[in-house]
């Protein structure tokens, strides 16, 4: 039975109930007015109302199923998406254990592959930044490029002055072993000299090989005389010679360099480097009393033994540049040049059998540099004993004589208050190492028969550098140099008038009974060789024989411009020497030293290339 006929039956019976209870109630007698409305009427109106029920109830029920039957279709469909997503699962997780088994047999691979990619990186920033430093260098180039060879062009444009209280007749460099003495001509006479001379030209060439570089260097200026030009210290010929070396420096710390250079002996700033002598600081081109230098040939070997220490040796050239002294015997030990052998006539040449030999240590502790040094020297002559005789002079009994000598040396250099203070000590002392100081003392003497006697002494320097600031540097030194005095009887005796006579004639370096009366006293002019007038006269009775030469020396370099188109900077020096020499005798016979003392004052300005 459908649910709507189980409907209709019960609104059915309800209705006959309803009727027979109406029919009851119609029976009894009517009161009101109003006419009530019959059963029948009042059953129709309760069965449309509970019909409507019916069919609402009805509508309620078949939404119901609907719905029922909606859930039953989602839920059939999800159950087909899961089961499908469990497949795809498995399928998934199969794939995956199959790939990761494949990268687990290419571990090595995938790591090889990471490398290769950091390295490619590395390898692109590495091209980037040298395309970058390319760019610059094509820009701004450090140097000229020339078959594989790098040339650097280098030195500086001078305009200097001295002022000096007593005229040398010199330029920018001073000759201190002959300051003259108050009261002669040119001792009461002041100079002021202006020059560009000291300007200096330099080239330096460079090629890198697998397993060294070579070099070679050359560099020049200006401060020499053609009539003068000589082998003594400088090797100063006309274009004045400064460097002009060749070098291969090998990769195993082993440099070896042939040519004309700063001697090992001088001190250097860094290791045993050509190019990184510590010059001082001084407009003045002969530097400072006590500095030990020369400007020669050598043949240097040196090595780099480790982080912090060096040796080096060197074949460097010989001169004897005089035999100091007085009254001594007939002796050959040098000769003018000669054209035919490219040697200067005008000046005199050494007759060497040996070059000067020089070793050095040099050690960086990480506070300063410090070296140890020495100097061979080598010296001959021949002696005349007969040449001197009145009656009847002769080369009878001639002979050579040679005597060996040298010294040893220190120097240290110690930065202070972060490299801002460069404080400096340097020492040298021997026997016939004149040559190897500023002021060229004599390196020997000779005895009455002519055998040749090495003078003893050195040369000591202190210095400081203090670097104020990027543009300022100010500079202090103080120096002096001796030359112990040597002198012997040579059976003579002074037969003159005077306050010596009588007395035995001395040969050799420094005497005691040397005249020196006149040193203070001014001569007559003569006439000058070159023509134009006169010059002064030499000093009469004034054989003295220096004994120590002493120099303070304060000064300053202020840049004006320093940056990539060189720099441009000013300078002024002021020194004061002391010439003093050996006692001798004076008026009356009285012990006398003379000495001299000269004031200068030096001014520079000069354009230095880019470096």
């Amino acid at each position: 039975m459908g649910k709507k006929a189980f409907g209709v039956l019960l609104m059915t019976l309800s209705l006959v109930g309803a009727q027979a209870q109406s029919t009851v109630k119609q029976a009894q007698p009517k009161h009101g007015r109003v006419r009530q409305k019959t059963e029948e009427e009042l059953l129709l109106e309760q069965l449309g109302e509970k019909l409507q029920t019916l069919d609402r109830m009805n509508d309620k029920v078949d939404d119901l199923q609907q719905q029922i039957q909606d859930l039953k279709h989602q839920l059939q469909t999800a159950n087909q998406t899961a089961e499908a997503a469990r497949a795809d699962a498995a399928s998934a997780r199969k794939e995956l254990e199959s790939q990761q088994e494949v990268i687990g047999h290419n571990d090595q691979q995938v790591a090889t592959l990471q490398g290769a990619v950091s390295d490619l990186k590395g390898t692109s920033a590495s091209l980037l930044q040298t395309e970058q430093k390319t760019q610059q260098a094509l820009e701004h180039p450090d140097a000229l490029h020339f078959k594989g060879i790098d040339l650097k062009p280098g030195g500086f444009f001078a305009g200097e002055t001295v002022d000096r209280q007593r005229a040398t007749g010199s330029d920018v460099n001073t000759p201190f072993s002959s300051i003259p003495f108050g009261g002669q001509t040119a001792g009461v006479l002041s100079e002021f000299n202006a020059s560009g001379r000291q300007s200096r030209l330099s080239l330096l060439a460079e090629g890198k090989l697998s397993k060294s570089t070579i070099r070679g260097y050359v560099e020049g200026d200006f401060l020499s005389a053609g009539t003068t030009s000589n082998d003594n210290q400088s090797n100063s010929y006309t274009l004045r010679l400064r460097q002009a070396w060749a070098q291969a420096a090998l990769n195993s710390g082993w440099t070896i360099t042939g040519g004309q250079m700063w001697s090992l002996a001088t001190e250097y700033r860094h290791a045993l480097d050509n190019n990184a002598e510590a010059i001082p600081l001084t407009i003045d081109a002969q530097y400072n009393v006590g500095f030990t230098w020369e400007r020669q040939y050598g043949f240097r070997v040196t090595k780099n033994i480790g982080p912090r220490l060096w040796i080096g040796g060197a074949v460097e050239e010989a001169q004897t540049l005089n035999l100091g002294g007085h009254n001594l015997p007939a002796i050959v030990y040098q000769s003018a040049g000669t054209g035919g052998g490219l040697y200067n006539p005008s000046a005199n040449y050494s007759y060497n059998y040996a070059p000067d030999l020089v070793a050095k240590i040099a050690w960086e502790p990480g506070f300063g540099h410090y070296e140890l040094f020495g100097v061979g020297r080598f010296f001959r002559a021949r002696a005349f004993p007969n040449a001197q005789l009145a009656s009847d002079p002769s080369a009878l009994d001639a002979f050579t004589t040679k005597a060996a000598g040298g010294g040893v040396g220190a120097n240290a250099r110690v930065p202070l208050f972060g490299k801002r203070l460069d404080l400096g000590a340097h020492i040298l002392a021997g026997d016939g190492v004149g040559r190897y100081s500023t002021t060229t003392f004599a390196d020997a003497t000779a005895h009455p028969d002519g055998s040749l006697e090495l003078l003893a002494g050195g040369s000591a320097l202190g210095s400081a550098e203090w670097h104020a600031t990027r543009r300022l540097d100010l500079y202090g030194y103080y120096g002096g140099e001796y030359a112990k005095r040597a002198y012997y009887p040579n059976g003579l005796f002074v037969t003159t008038p005077g306050p010596t006579y009588g007395e035995p004639i001395l040969t050799g370096y420094g005497a005691p009974n040397n005249v020196l009366s006149g040193c203070y006293t001014e001569a007559v002019p003569v006439t000058s060789p070159n023509g134009g007038g006169y010059v002064p006269g030499t000093a009469a009775n004034c054989n003295a024989d220096n004994r120590n030469i002493q120099e303070g020396t304060l000064g300053y370099w202020f840049r004006l411009y320093k940056g990539p188109r060189g720099t441009f900077q000013q300078g002024i020096q002021y020194s004061y020497a002391e010439r003093r020499t050996w006692q001798g005798s004076g008026e009356n016979g009285l012990g006398f030293s003379p000495k001299a003392i000269e004031n200068m004052w030096f001014t520079s300005f000069r354009y230095y290339l880019p470096q």
